[in-house]
C-alpha cells in the first residue's frame, strides 16, 4: 500500500482542524477514549462535537482555537496510507507553513464560502506553487452557511482561477464540503446535487503522485560509511531520485571517480533494484574515497552543476533579518558547508506577486537571491529534482534554520530588480566553453539545389482555430510542389522534446523557446518549416523571429473567435478547463495575445481550409519564397 503525504493549508478559522477531525471520524480512526474526551471539550450550541479538538493539541492551540505548529497525523484507508501535516493559517506562522508543505505531494487549500479568496489564500497558494506540490484540492468549506449555494462556490472557484493562472501548479481540483457536517468530505453531499465530482477523500485516494517523481536522475546523496567488519564497506543513505541496480556504473562526486555498484542491501537483505526513497547500503567493486556529504550518480546522467554559486527562491523563517556580511551554514542533501548571500535580486509580494527591490528579506519574506558556497555543491534545478534543489540556511551561532531555498540554478549574470527586460531577442543562452560551428553545407547553396528558399511559417491562434488543419494542408501542397518541408506541431513535440514542461507561462516560454531553435535548424536546412503553436505572447513570437533574417519568418494568425473554437472542440477541453478541470488554458483561465502585426491573418470562421492554404502560398510566391 503506497503513503500519500499531504498538507492542508488556508487562512484562520478556515476550518483546516475540524477537516482532519472529520477525515478520521468518518474513516473510524478515532479511538472511543480519545471521542469521548472531544465530547467533554465540546462547547457548542448545536449538536456537532468539536473535531477540531483532535488536530489543536498544544494548550495555546486550545485557548486560542488556531493552529500554531505543525501536526503530522496519520490515517489510512483500505486503499491507501496518508501522512497529514497540518499547518497553520495565520501569517505570523507562514514558515510553519513551509516547513509542512516541503515534503507535500498535494495540497488541500481551505477556503471560508463565507469569506472566499482572501490574502493567505494567495500567500498559501503561491507557497504551494514555489515548492513545485504538484497536485492541489481548494475545498470551498463551510457550505451549510451559505446555503450551499452553488452560485457561491462558482463565484470563488472563478476568483481563484483568476489569480491562479500566475502560479505554477498545473492540477487544480475545486470541491465544496462542509467539514462540520461531513458533506462531500468522505461520503457525497445530498445537500449540494449540482456538484457532480469527487468527494475529498476519493480524489486523495486516487491521486497518483509517482508520476511527478523524479525515477530518471540517480542521486544517491551518502550519509555514512557501513563497516561492521573488513570484508564490507557500504554507504547508507536514502535514494534522492532515479533508479540503480547492481552492475551499473556509477560516479563519486566530487572526485568524479568511477566504480560499479556490487550490492544493494537492506534490512530484509539484499535487493536487485532500488529508487526514489529506498534507505539502502550500496556496496562498490573499488575501493574510493567515499564519506559523508559524498554523491553517487552514473557518469553519463550527472547533477546540472557542481558549482559554489548558486540561484535560489528563499523563504526567510527567523525573526532575525537577513544579513549578506555574515556566514550561514548551508544544508544540501547530506553536505554541509558555509554559505554567504552574495546578491537579493528581489523579493516578491505574495499579495500581488510582483517583485521588489530590497536589500535584505525580514520574517516570511520569500524571493530571489544569489548565494556563494565554501565548498561546491551538486545541484539540480528544484522543478526537476526536489531532493537535489533544495536547502536549508542555518544560523552557526543558534543552529537555528533561518531559510529554505528552492534552487533555480547556477546563478549566471542574474539580472538585478527592475533589469529583468534588458535581454534582447537576438541574444541566446549557450553552455558553457562551446563554440558555434558553422554550417557544413551553407543554406545558400541547399536553397539553390531545392530551387526556393528557406522560411519559417508560423501559425498561431487559439486552440480549435484550424492551425494543424491549414499546416497540414498547406504541408501537402508545397509538397505536391517538390519543396522541402517540415512540420513542427504543438502536441507533438509534447512527447519528446518538451515533454518535461507545464503550461504555466514560464513553461509555455520554454516550450517556444525549444521549438524556435528547432525550427531555425531545419530552416538552415533549406526547409520551409510550418509550427502551429497556440504561443500566446507576443514576446516569444517575436523572439523566434530574431532567430531568422528578415523577410525569412511569416506570421500567421489564424482568426477565429472564441465561441467558435468551442463548438469544435471535439476533445472536450474547453469543457473541461471551464469546469476547473484543466488549469491555464488559454482563452479560459489564461491569456493570448494576438498578433499586432503579422503578415498573413487568415478567419477559419469564415473561409474553408483551401481558401486559407491559397492565401498562404499567394504571400509566399509574392515574398519569393516559392
Amino acid at each position: 500500500m503506497d503513503v500519500l503525504r499531504f498538507t492542508t493549508a488556508g487562512s484562520v478559522d478556515d476550518g483546516k482542524s475540524t477537516l482532519i477531525g472529520r477525515l478520521f471520524y468518518d474513516t473510524q480512526q478515532i479511538f472511543e477514549d480519545k471521542l469521548e474526551e472531544i465530547r467533554r471539550n465540546t462547547h457548542r450550541d448545536d449538536d456537532e462535537i468539536e473535531l477540531g479538538l483532535l488536530t489543536d493539541g498544544l494548550r495555546a492551540e486550545r485557548e486560542q482555537g488556531i493552529t500554531i505548529d505543525v501536526a503530522y497525523r496519520y490515517f489510512s484507508t483500505p486503499n491507501r496510507k496518508f501522512i497529514i501535516a497540518d499547518t497553520p493559517g495565520h501569517e505570523q506562522y507562514t514558515r510553519n507553513m513551509v516547513t509542512g508543505a516541503s515534503t507535500a505531494e498535494l495540497a488541500v487549500e481551505l477556503i471560508d464560502a463565507r469569506n472566499g479568496v482572501i490574502e493567505q489564500t494567495r500567500r498559501h497558494a503561491f507557497i504551494a506553487s514555489l515548492l513545485q506540490i504538484p497536485y492541489m484540492i481548494v475545498a470551498v468549506n463551510k457550505m451549510d452557511l451559505v446555503d450551499y449555494s452553488e452560485e457561491r462556490f462558482r463565484q470563488i472557484v472563478e476568483e481563484f482561477q483568476s489569480f491562479s493562472d500566475n502560479l505554477d501548479i498545473n492540477d487544480i481540483t475545486f470541491i465544496p464540503i462542509s467539514a462540520l457536517k461531513g458533506d462531500n468530505v468522505v461520503d457525497p453531499s445530498g445537500n449540494m446535487p449540482w456538484y457532480n465530482g469527487p468527494t475529498l477523500l476519493h480524489r486523495l485516494e486516487n491521486v497518483r503522485p509517482e508520476a511527478d517523481r523524479n525515477q530518471v536522475d540517480f542521486r544517491f546523496p551518502v550519509q555514512n560509511v557501513i563497516r561492521p567488519h573488513q570484508d564490507f564497506r557500504g554507504f547508507a543513505g536514502q535514494v534522492a531520485s532515479g533508479k540503480v541496480r547492481p552492475g551499473e556504473e556509477v560516479l563519486e562526486l566530487p572526485s568524479k571517480r568511477s566504480s560499479h555498484v556490487e550490492s544493494i542491501t537492506t534490512l530484509d537483505g539484499d535487493v536487485e533494484e532500488a529508487g526514489p526513497g529506498d534507505s539502502v547500503v550500496i556496496s562498490l567493486t573499488d575501493e574510493i574515497d567515499v564519506s559523508r556529504g559524498s554523491m553517487l550518480v552514473r557518469s553519463r546522467n550527472r547533477p546540472e552543476a557542481v558549482t559554489r554559486q548558486i540561484d535560489a527562491d528563499l523563504c526567510w523563517m527567523n525573526e532575525e533579518a537577513m544579513r549578506q556580511d555574515r556566514p550561514y551554514v548551508i544544508q544540501h542533501t547530506t553536505r554541509r558547508t558555509q554559505a554567504y548571500v552574495s546578491k537579493v535580486v528581489y523579493r516578491t509580494n505574495v499579495e500581488t506577486f510582483h517583485r521588489e527591490e530590497a536589500d535584505t528579506f525580514e520574517l516570511n519574506d520569500i524571493g530571489r537571491v544569489e548565494l556563494e558556497t565554501a565548498d561546491p555543491l551538486f545541484i539540480d534545478p528544484y522543478k526537476i529534482n526536489r531532493s537535489t534543489g533544495s536547502f536549508i540556511l542555518i544560523d552557526p551561532d543558534t543552529n537555528d534554520t533561518v531559510a529554505a531555498g528552492m534552487i533555480r540554478g547556477e546563478a549566471e549574470d542574474v539580472a538585478p530588480f527592475g533589469q529583468e527586460e534588458m535581454a534582447t531577442t537576438t541574444e541566446r543562452d549557450t553552455s558553457p566553453n562551446v563554440v558555434w560551428e558553422g554550417l557544413n553545407i551553407p543554406r545558400q547553396a541547399r536553397e539553390e539545389k531545392n530551387e526556393h528558399q528557406a522560411a519559417v511559417v508560423w501559425l498561431t491562434g487559439l486552440s480549435g482555430s484550424g492551425k494543424s488543419t491549414i499546416a497540414r494542408t498547406l504541408e501537402e501542397r508545397l509538397f505536391d510542389r517538390d519543396l522541402q518541408t517540415m512540420m513542427l506541431d504543438g502536441d507533438n513535440v509534447r512527447h519528446g522534446l518538451c515533454g518535461d514542461l507545464g503550461f504555466s507561462p514560464n513553461d509555455r516560454k520554454e516550450n517556444i523557446r525549444r521549438v524556435g531553435e528547432v525550427a531555425r535548424l531545419f530552416f538552415e536546412q533549406g526547409n520551409v518549416t510550418l509550427c502551429t503553436f497556440i504561443s500566446p505572447y507576443q514576446e516569444d513570437r517575436d523572439r523566434i523571429r530574431g532567430l531568422l533574417p528578415e523577410g525569412r519568418f511569416f506570421e500567421v494568425h489564424v482568426d477565429c473567435p472564441l465561441e467558435v473554437c468551442k463548438e469544435r472542440d471535439t476533445k472536450g477541453l474547453y469543457a473541461k478547463a471551464e469546469k476547473g478541470e484543466i488549469a491555464n488554458f488559454t482563452g479560459v483561465s489564461a491569456p493570448y495575445e494576438a498578433p499586432e502585426d503579422p503578415e498573413i491573418v487568415v478567419h477559419t470562421d469564415t473561409d474553408d481550409v483551401e481558401t486559407c492554404v491559397d492565401q498562404i502560398v499567394a504571400t509566399l510566391e509574392a515574398e519569393g519564397i516559392l
